[in-house]
Protein backbone atom coordinates (compact mmCIF):
# COMPACT_ATOMS: atom_id res chain seq x y z
CA UNK A 1 0.00 0.00 0.00
CA UNK A 2 1.37 3.23 -1.14
CA UNK A 3 0.06 6.40 1.43
CA UNK A 4 0.89 9.88 1.37
CA UNK A 5 0.71 12.76 3.78
CA UNK A 6 0.47 15.78 3.88
CA UNK A 7 2.83 16.11 0.61
CA UNK A 8 3.99 19.55 -0.80
CA UNK A 9 6.96 19.86 -3.16
CA UNK A 10 7.94 23.43 -4.67
CA UNK A 11 10.65 25.31 -6.83
CA UNK A 12 12.46 28.33 -7.31
CA UNK A 13 11.13 30.34 -9.67
CA UNK A 14 12.88 33.54 -11.12
CA UNK A 15 13.92 34.15 -7.10
CA UNK A 16 10.27 32.99 -5.79
CA UNK A 17 9.48 29.64 -4.44
CA UNK A 18 6.28 27.91 -6.88
CA UNK A 19 4.53 25.29 -5.36
CA UNK A 20 3.23 22.40 -7.50
CA UNK A 21 2.41 20.01 -5.04
CA UNK A 22 -0.13 21.69 -1.81
CA UNK A 23 -0.70 19.18 1.24
CA UNK A 24 -1.55 15.97 -0.87
CA UNK A 25 -2.89 13.17 1.45
CA UNK A 26 -4.39 10.24 -0.35
CA UNK A 27 -3.67 6.34 -0.13
CA UNK A 28 -3.44 4.00 -3.46
CA UNK A 29 -5.01 0.56 -2.15
CA UNK A 30 -2.94 -2.67 -2.97
CA UNK A 31 -3.47 -4.61 -6.42
CA UNK A 32 -6.21 -1.97 -7.91
CA UNK A 33 -5.54 -0.35 -10.86
CA UNK A 34 -5.43 3.73 -10.23
CA UNK A 35 -5.22 6.69 -13.15
CA UNK A 36 -4.27 10.01 -11.58
CA UNK A 37 -6.11 12.58 -14.25
CA UNK A 38 -6.58 16.66 -14.29
CA UNK A 39 -6.00 19.81 -16.14
CA UNK A 40 -2.37 20.07 -17.74
CA UNK A 41 0.04 21.94 -15.30
CA UNK A 42 -1.73 20.71 -12.34
CA UNK A 43 1.05 18.55 -10.99
CA UNK A 44 0.22 14.98 -11.79
CA UNK A 45 3.91 14.47 -13.37
CA UNK A 46 5.92 16.18 -10.64
CA UNK A 47 3.62 13.47 -8.12
CA UNK A 48 4.25 10.16 -9.88
CA UNK A 49 8.29 11.62 -10.10
CA UNK A 50 7.48 11.97 -5.97
CA UNK A 51 6.15 8.46 -5.94
CA UNK A 52 9.00 6.71 -7.66
CA UNK A 53 11.88 8.68 -5.79
CA UNK A 54 13.05 11.15 -8.56
CA UNK A 55 12.18 14.28 -6.74
CA UNK A 56 11.76 14.75 -2.98
CA UNK A 57 9.01 16.28 -1.18
CA UNK A 58 9.57 19.88 0.65
CA UNK A 59 7.32 18.51 3.04
CA UNK A 60 5.52 15.26 4.24
CA UNK A 61 5.64 11.98 3.99
CA UNK A 62 5.36 9.13 1.39
CA UNK A 63 5.12 5.70 3.39
CA UNK A 64 5.39 2.08 1.62
CA UNK A 65 3.80 -0.57 3.06
CA UNK A 66 3.94 1.71 6.31
CA UNK A 67 7.58 2.25 5.55
CA UNK A 68 8.72 6.31 5.98
CA UNK A 69 10.63 6.11 2.10
CA UNK A 70 9.93 9.75 1.55
CA UNK A 71 14.11 10.38 1.67
CA UNK A 72 14.75 6.96 -0.17
CA UNK A 73 15.66 7.69 -4.17
CA UNK A 74 14.63 5.79 -7.23
CA UNK A 75 16.91 2.88 -6.75
CA UNK A 76 16.21 1.99 -3.37
CA UNK A 77 12.45 1.99 -3.78
CA UNK A 78 12.90 -0.16 -7.08
CA UNK A 79 14.44 -2.57 -5.00
CA UNK A 80 11.33 -1.91 -2.69
CA UNK A 81 8.97 -2.99 -5.76
CA UNK A 82 8.08 0.19 -7.16
CA UNK A 83 8.90 0.03 -10.49
CA UNK A 84 8.51 3.89 -12.88
CA UNK A 85 8.05 4.11 -16.40
CA UNK A 86 9.07 7.51 -18.15
CA UNK A 87 6.90 9.63 -21.21
CA UNK A 88 9.55 8.86 -23.15
CA UNK A 89 10.97 5.82 -22.74
CA UNK A 90 15.18 5.74 -22.99
CA UNK A 91 16.69 4.60 -25.74
CA UNK A 92 19.89 2.41 -25.03
CA UNK A 93 22.25 2.13 -28.03
CA UNK A 94 23.90 -1.43 -28.37
CA UNK A 95 21.66 -2.97 -25.72
CA UNK A 96 19.54 -5.67 -27.18
CA UNK A 97 15.79 -6.41 -26.03
CA UNK A 98 16.78 -9.60 -24.69
CA UNK A 99 19.74 -7.61 -22.71
CA UNK A 100 17.29 -5.34 -21.00
CA UNK A 101 14.89 -7.85 -20.00
CA UNK A 102 17.98 -9.88 -18.26
CA UNK A 103 18.55 -6.23 -16.70
CA UNK A 104 14.76 -5.62 -15.92
CA UNK A 105 14.59 -9.64 -14.30
CA UNK A 106 17.73 -9.17 -12.12
CA UNK A 107 19.11 -12.86 -12.55
CA UNK A 108 19.62 -15.31 -15.09
CA UNK A 109 16.84 -15.17 -18.22
CA UNK A 110 16.33 -17.76 -20.38
CA UNK A 111 15.74 -16.87 -24.71
CA UNK A 112 12.38 -18.60 -23.81
CA UNK A 113 11.55 -16.89 -20.94
CA UNK A 114 12.50 -13.55 -22.11
CA UNK A 115 10.35 -14.24 -25.65
CA UNK A 116 7.24 -14.68 -22.82
CA UNK A 117 7.31 -11.49 -21.44
CA UNK A 118 7.56 -10.13 -25.20
CA UNK A 119 4.42 -11.77 -25.86
CA UNK A 120 2.62 -10.64 -22.86
CA UNK A 121 2.75 -7.15 -24.57
CA UNK A 122 1.91 -8.44 -28.37
CA UNK A 123 5.24 -8.47 -29.32
CA UNK A 124 6.51 -11.50 -31.97
CA UNK A 125 9.28 -12.43 -30.11
CA UNK A 126 11.27 -13.65 -32.41
CA UNK A 127 11.20 -10.14 -34.55
CA UNK A 128 12.32 -8.28 -31.35
CA UNK A 129 14.23 -10.26 -29.15
CA UNK A 130 17.99 -9.61 -30.99
CA UNK A 131 16.52 -5.83 -31.81
CA UNK A 132 18.92 -2.90 -29.84
CA UNK A 133 16.49 -0.74 -28.03
CA UNK A 134 17.50 2.28 -30.30
CA UNK A 135 15.69 4.74 -32.55
CA UNK A 136 14.95 1.66 -35.22
CA UNK A 137 12.32 0.74 -32.94
CA UNK A 138 8.62 3.17 -33.33
CA UNK A 139 7.43 4.46 -30.03
CA UNK A 140 4.39 1.95 -29.30
CA UNK A 141 7.08 -0.71 -29.79
CA UNK A 142 9.40 0.91 -27.15
CA UNK A 143 6.43 1.63 -24.87
CA UNK A 144 5.64 -1.92 -25.16
CA UNK A 145 9.08 -3.34 -24.90
CA UNK A 146 9.02 -1.53 -21.64
CA UNK A 147 6.24 -2.71 -20.31
CA UNK A 148 7.67 -5.85 -20.50
CA UNK A 149 10.47 -4.95 -18.44
CA UNK A 150 8.23 -4.08 -15.68
CA UNK A 151 6.51 -7.41 -15.75
CA UNK A 152 9.76 -8.93 -15.82
CA UNK A 153 10.98 -7.07 -12.78
CA UNK A 154 7.67 -8.31 -11.11
CA UNK A 155 7.11 -5.27 -8.87
CA UNK A 156 4.35 -4.23 -6.52
CA UNK A 157 3.34 -1.00 -8.20
CA UNK A 158 3.97 0.07 -11.55
CA UNK A 159 4.26 3.73 -12.13
CA UNK A 160 3.68 4.74 -15.38
CA UNK A 161 3.39 8.52 -16.86
CA UNK A 162 1.41 9.62 -19.93
CA UNK A 163 1.83 6.14 -21.74
CA UNK A 164 0.15 7.07 -24.87
CA UNK A 165 2.82 10.44 -25.74
CA UNK A 166 3.90 9.79 -28.57
CA UNK A 167 2.08 7.09 -30.01
CA UNK A 168 0.38 6.57 -32.41
CA UNK A 169 -3.54 5.75 -32.59
CA UNK A 170 -3.15 2.05 -33.84
CA UNK A 171 -0.28 1.67 -30.87
CA UNK A 172 -2.26 2.72 -28.78
CA UNK A 173 -5.54 0.50 -29.06
CA UNK A 174 -2.82 -2.14 -28.24
CA UNK A 175 -1.31 -0.57 -25.48
CA UNK A 176 -5.13 -0.84 -23.75
CA UNK A 177 -5.25 -3.93 -24.62
CA UNK A 178 -1.65 -4.75 -22.70
CA UNK A 179 -2.56 -2.78 -19.62
CA UNK A 180 -6.06 -4.74 -19.38
CA UNK A 181 -3.91 -7.72 -19.62
CA UNK A 182 -1.46 -6.72 -17.08
CA UNK A 183 -3.74 -5.80 -14.49
CA UNK A 184 -4.97 -9.64 -15.09
CA UNK A 185 -1.86 -10.95 -14.95
CA UNK A 186 0.11 -9.02 -11.87
CA UNK A 187 -0.30 -9.67 -8.66
CA UNK A 188 0.59 -5.43 -7.96
CA UNK A 189 -0.92 -2.22 -8.26
CA UNK A 190 -0.93 0.06 -11.40
CA UNK A 191 -0.71 3.66 -11.59
CA UNK A 192 -0.96 5.60 -14.68
CA UNK A 193 -0.93 9.25 -15.40
CA UNK A 194 -3.48 9.85 -18.43
CA UNK A 195 -5.90 12.00 -19.80
CA UNK A 196 -7.35 9.64 -22.01
CA UNK A 197 -10.54 8.57 -21.48
CA UNK A 198 -10.17 4.59 -22.64
CA UNK A 199 -7.79 4.25 -20.28
CA UNK A 200 -10.10 5.75 -17.25
CA UNK A 201 -12.17 3.43 -18.48
CA UNK A 202 -10.09 0.35 -17.18
CA UNK A 203 -9.09 1.95 -13.96
CA UNK A 204 -10.21 0.33 -10.64
CA UNK A 205 -10.12 4.30 -9.29
CA UNK A 206 -9.42 7.59 -10.12
CA UNK A 207 -7.64 10.25 -8.66
CA UNK A 208 -8.47 13.82 -9.64
CA UNK A 209 -5.52 16.78 -9.33
CA UNK A 210 -6.07 20.03 -10.12
CA UNK A 211 -3.40 23.61 -9.14
CA UNK A 212 -1.31 20.79 -7.16
CA UNK A 213 -4.32 19.60 -4.87
CA UNK A 214 -6.51 16.42 -4.77
CA UNK A 215 -10.35 17.31 -6.19
CA UNK A 216 -11.45 13.95 -5.84
CA UNK A 217 -10.96 10.93 -5.63
CA UNK A 218 -12.81 7.42 -5.34
CA UNK A 219 -13.95 4.74 -7.74
CA UNK A 220 -13.93 4.51 -11.44
CA UNK A 221 -17.80 4.65 -11.42
CA UNK A 222 -18.18 7.59 -9.29
CA UNK A 223 -15.47 9.58 -10.72
CA UNK A 224 -15.94 9.38 -14.41
CA UNK A 225 -19.31 10.85 -14.63
CA UNK A 226 -18.06 13.68 -13.04
CA UNK A 227 -15.61 14.05 -15.00
CA UNK A 228 -17.30 13.17 -18.31
CA UNK A 229 -20.01 15.95 -17.63
CA UNK A 230 -18.05 19.03 -16.18
CA UNK A 231 -16.34 21.17 -18.34
CA UNK A 232 -13.05 20.24 -17.94
CA UNK A 233 -13.81 17.19 -19.00
CA UNK A 234 -12.44 18.27 -23.29
CA UNK A 235 -8.82 18.78 -21.18
CA UNK A 236 -9.06 15.61 -19.17
CA UNK A 237 -10.09 13.33 -21.65
CA UNK A 238 -8.81 14.82 -25.01
CA UNK A 239 -8.09 12.57 -27.28
CA UNK A 240 -10.08 9.96 -26.79
CA UNK A 241 -11.44 7.62 -29.58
Amino acid sequence: MLELKNVSFEVSQNGADKEIIRDISFVIPDEKFTVITGPNGGGKSTLARLIAGIQKPTSGQILWNGEDITEKGITERARMGISYAFQQPVRFKGVTVLDLLRLAKGQDLTVSGACEYLSRVGLCAKDYINREVDASLSGGELKRIEIATVLARGTKMSVFDEPEAGIDLWSFQNLIQVFEKMHQQIQGSILIISHQERILNIADEILVIGNGQVTDHGKKEDILPKLLGSSSAVNICKGRS
